[in-house]
């Protein structure tokens, strides 16, 4: 029989992995699953970071992005932006360090949240091309730009410099980044141009100029001059902090007395409400937090669950705004009506977080097909795993049919519609660090359901108005072609006059459009008021009606 492997020969074996080489290994995590996912999640990347940084820095976006083919399989990609820029100190971690950045422990709304994407990016060009990311960065006409061609230390998960130098660049602030990379490019869904164009339609405010592969250079101008509300940062909410969090939290505070810690470490606590947890949680509101017990920090815990705290405060969201969707849906998408819905602020986890929706309806939409369904999370598109997502979900079970769409049982609704849903929060949950995909909170799917019928309400109003008044003139303009031949059939069958036959028609034909214009003016009385209603070229058929 063999001798067992000893203990000490098997510690021999193991060492630290570094989250570089984790997901070097395991790419699929981040999103770049295949070559034409991977050119995708490049872009996106690149150009999520670009905005982020613009709207920090409360400057309009103007972003130029470059897809250039080397070769069959291998692309380079350049983003090029007006923000900040970068000061040179961090430019190699932020972009040659994984799990490195500003967002992760802050609570307010951004792109970015792990310090993962751009970094995710040099990994994988860097894998399948050996090449490293070329950045060029300047903060101000008063400053040099900085050019920086950086590759990642796997093992160590730390930038590797291999030119560091001063350059001359045109632009007087803004970040450039230029990568080689294996991919595939195709056009249609999933794909770049798609990315591209949707963050357009969710960013109104920025303007963006994208050159493709095929040499085509593609403009997206701004539809709205007004940056987005600047989001603020806020502190935890109790009821989305859980025990393991709250001891962290007792032995890292800077505060000196429990009492403090509970007001000044969390949103929402008042110094008397700080006092009244204490009190019921038998704790002494001057002991210092580090010297609470485990068993303690429990019973603090629990006692927070069930005190009565109000909701965490919403400042943290930068919405899109009504308005805002509408004009950014109307850029990109012809239609004869479009409408929006945005929902309160509510709360998943302590979270703050709201869901806004557009649609748009008829113009050049296919009527016979399943609605188009766009996904946005903090103004950034979700192209991938449409089935796995809260979304779906809700618009699944939105009853469709009383909208004037038709729908099968548990089915994605049929007709000439586009449904634009977005999530704004400060941390949004999604199913994978590919963020692809939002996950089934039920606090959110009933808010993201709520949104979609208020919508949904306002399309009906017009399809009842409009449309059906429309498909109704469409009959009397065929019955008045046929009102010629139908009088001389009835002239030969009567012995009547020809004229005075077409005449009676007339008459008939003339009463039912008042009747029919009754009807409408009727249902226009009831129609839902306010801004978030707009209408396209095509208007309603009441001012060919009222001229008959």
């Amino acid at each position: 029989m063999a001798e067992r492997t000893k203990a000490h020969e098997l510690a021999e074996k193991q060492r630290e992995i570094s989250v570089s080489e984790f997901f070097a290994k395991n790419r699929h995590l981040l999103g770049f699953d295949n070559p034409r996912k991977a050119l995708l999640m490049a872009v996106k990347e690149a150009v999520d970071n670009s905005l982020d940084a613009c709207e920090e820095a409360r400057i309009l976006p103007e972003i130029y992005v470059e897809l250039q083919q080397i070769k069959e399989d291998r692309f380079k990609v350049i983003v090029e932006d007006n923000g900040p820029g970068i000061v040179k100190e961090q430019i190699p971690k932020i972009f040659g360090k994984l799990l490195y950045g500003s967002k992760f422990h802050r609570l307010r709304c951004s792109r970015g949240q792990q310090g993962i994407g751009i970094s995710a990016v040099l990994l994988y060009g860097q894998l399948t091309t050996g090449k490293g990311m070329h950045v060029t960065s300047r903060i101000g006409p008063k400053h040099q730009a900085h050019y920086f061609e950086i590759h990642l230390d796997t093992q160590r998960n730390e930038p590797i410099i291999r030119e560091d130098k001063t350059v001359e660049w045109k632009r007087e602030h803004g970040t450039r980044i230029e990568i080689e990379l294996q991919g595939t490019y195709q056009k249609g869904k999933q794909s770049a141009d798609e990315y591209i164009k949707e963050i357009a339609l969710i960013n109104p405010h920025a303007q963006i100029i994208y050159k493709t592969p095929e040499k085509e250079t593609l403009t997206y101008a701004r539809g709205v001059t007004d940056l987005p509300k600047e989001a603020k940062e806020i502190k935890p909410h109790p009821y989305g902090v859980e025990l393991g969090v709250l001891i962290r939290m007792l032995q890292s505070t800077k505060a000196g007395t429990i009492s403090i810690f509970l007001h000044n470490d969390f949103s929402r606590i008042s110094p008397q409400l700080a006092s009244e947890i204490c009190e019921k949680a038998k704790v002494n509101p001057r002991a210092r937090p580090s010297t609470i017990a485990r068993d303690e920090a429990e019973v603090l815990y629990n006692t927070i669950q069930s005190t009565k705290i109000i909701a965490p405060p919403t400042d943290c969201l930068s919405p899109l705004g009504e308005e805002a969707s509408i004009k950014g849906l109307k850029k990109e998408i012809n239609a004869e009506f479009y409408c929006a819905a945005t929902r309160p602020p509510s709360v998943y986890r302590g979270n703050p977080f709201l869901i806004e929706v557009a649609l748009a309806y008829g113009g050049s939409l296919e009527k016979e097909e399943h609605v188009k369904i766009m996904r946005f999370a903090n103004r950034v598109p979700l192209l991938y795993q449409q089935g796995a997502c809260a979304t779906t979900e809700a618009i699944i079970d939105t009853a469709w049919k009383s909208y004037g769409l038709n729908q099968s049982k548990e089915s994605i609704p049929v007709g000439p519609v586009v449904i634009v849903i977005h999530m704004n929060s400060v941390w949004v949950p999604f199913t994978s660090e590919a963020k692809e995909a939002i996950a089934h909170y039920p606090e959110i799917i009933k808010e993201m359901k709520l949104a979609l019928q208020e919508a949904g309400r306002q399309m009906a109003s017009y399809i009842r108005k409009t449309v059906k008044a429309r498909e109704q003139q469409e009959r009397v303009n065929l019955f008045e072609k046929y009102i010629p031949e139908l009088a001389s059939a009835l002239s030969g069958l009567s012995g009547e006059k020809k004229t005075l036959i077409e005449e009676a028609l007339q008459k008939v034909l003339k009463k039912g459009l008042k009747e029919l214009l009754a009807e409408v003016k009727e249902a226009e009385k009831t129609e839902i008021k306010g801004k978030n209603v707009a209408f396209g070229e095509k208007q309603s058929t009441l001012g060919e009606l009222d001229g008959v």
